[in-house]
């Protein structure tokens, strides 16, 4: 039909990897996508572990991506439909109920991964053992060939959910451009890490969420720990992915995604590891207004 322009995606996203400079090959992992008809976000990175126990982590790493995005994009189609109901709420509508609802959701997400990803892990074992025969634990077969990190998000008009397994990075930037890490629990104490293949992952996952105002994030981005340990200090790493959404603004979107990759090599040789970067960005003249009565919780 002429004459009708599409609605333009709110977010602009940006996505980036490459492979440690003493690696074979890159055990990291990632996914940005719209979803939901472009009206919400996907974001994840997985971190295969790489070291000798964890040789099939690349594997891992990629069915951590491709099943926590299938289980974020209902998610996120859920979110979408409380983004509406939100939007027209009165006092007979079931909109606190649907917020509960959405919440027990995201608490149940990173079971439901993990269960997935455990399934796809063991079938894979099954049919081409590890380690010459199935290994198994008191808990079911021993998956630590598989080891794999997840940090993963879903972005909606109104809502900012994250969750983490193991190391990695959740930046958020809010309207002023100012980054914070609401998943940080502060410096890692040499390589160990919670994940994918430890028995009942889930319970170490964590969660952040956050609904929004009209004063929500100006952009959120997910990395892999290679970009962080690229970096003396925390600082250093926030002014980093500030710098990223500064350099936006100053050039563009499609000059920060040309240029990207090379920002990521330069970092990843003060790390020697894997670096994986993910993000959405709000796009220039995307901003709708929301209401400000938006529950905080």
């Amino acid at each position: 039909m002429t004459g009708v322009v599409a609605p333009a995606e709110p977010w602009e996203l940006l996505k980036g990897e490459v492979k440690g400079a003493a690696k074979k090959y890159s055990q990291d992992r990632c996914a940005a996508r719209h979803v939901a008809g472009g009206r919400a976000v996907v974001l994840a990175v997985a971190d295969g572990h790489g070291s000798a126990p964890h040789f099939r982590s690349d594997l891992g790493a990629r069915w951590a991506i491709d099943e926590f995005t299938a289980c974020a994009q209902e998610f996120a189609a859920a979110a979408v439909r409380f983004d509406d109901e939100a939007e027209q709420h009165d006092d007979h509508s079931p909109w606190w109920n649907s917020l509960a609802e959405l919440r027990a959701e995201a608490r149940r997400l990173p079971q439901l991964v993990a269960h997935r990803w455990y399934e796809r892990a063991t079938l894979h074992d099954c049919n081409s053992p590890a380690h010459g025969a199935p290994r198994h634990t008191t808990r079911g077969p021993d998956l630590t060939a598989y080891g794999s990190t997840l940090v993963g998000a879903v972005l909606t008009r109104r809502l900012l959910v994250c969750w983490q397994l193991g190391d990695g990075d959740v930046v958020v930037l809010d309207a002023a451009g100012t980054p914070y890490t609401p998943l940080y629990t502060g410096p890692d104490l040499g390589d160990e890490t919670d994940s994918l293949c430890a028995p009942e992952s889930w319970n170490r996952a964590r969660c952040h969420w956050q609904p929004l105002t009209s004063e929500g994030p100006s952009g959120v981005l997910l990395s892999t720990d290679g970009l962080s340990k690229s970096f003396t200090d925390h600082q250093g790493f926030l002014d980093f992915a500030a710098g990223v959404q500064g350099r936006a603004h100053e050039l563009g979107m499609p000059v920060v995604r040309s240029r990207l990759t090379e920002w990521l090599s330069h970092a990843a040789q003060y790390s020697g590891d894997d670096t994986t970067l993910v993000g959405a960005f709000e796009a220039a003249g995307s901003a709708a207004p929301r209401r400000n009565d938006a529950p905080h919780t």
